[in-house]
């Protein structure tokens, strides 16, 4: 049996996160793309968004991005639009919270937009999560 000498597998090399703080430069849509916001996750690398051209879109979300950027509902993305299907594009890159507020601080994308801040978190019980719901029968009427 050959000896491993790797300092390890898949694994290991999917906890690095190379480009974290660092500054990219913003990127603007181009003739054949559009900005959007995600409304449904989908499954299977597939979302429905709203494009601010007014249309809504299925998205699929390429194999550069998929399992290495997390795509949520909320987020602002530029999508690359279909010549031969209108209804059908594709996700082509992710905006960061701070991004979407330039971008939309620079007239790209409506006011009415709502930037999703949160990273994912979590609400804790009591805070409206629905975790503590009372009542009392006594308030319901005979039926």
């Amino acid at each position: 049996m050959p000896k491993n000498k790797g300092k390890g597998g898949k694994n290991r090399r999917r906890g690095k996160n190379d480009n974290e703080n660092e500054k990219r430069e913003l990127v603007f849509k181009e003739d054949g793309q559009e900005y959007a916001q995600i409304l449904k996750m989908l499954g299977n690398g597939r979302c429905e968004a709203f494009c601010f051209d007014g249309e809504k879109r299925l998205c699929h979300i390429r194999g550069k991005l998929r399992k290495k950027v997390w795509v949520n509902v909320g987020d602002i993305v530029l999508l690359g639009l279909r010549d031969f299907q209108d209804e059908k594009a594709d996700v082509i890159l992710k905006y960061t919270p701070e991004e979407a507020r330039n971008l939309k601080r620079y007239g790209e994308i409506p006011d009415t937009a709502q930037i999703n801040e949160g990273g994912g978190e979590e609400m804790e019980e009591g805070e409206d999560g629905g975790a503590d719901v009372d009542f009392d029968f006594d308030d319901v009427d005979e039926i």
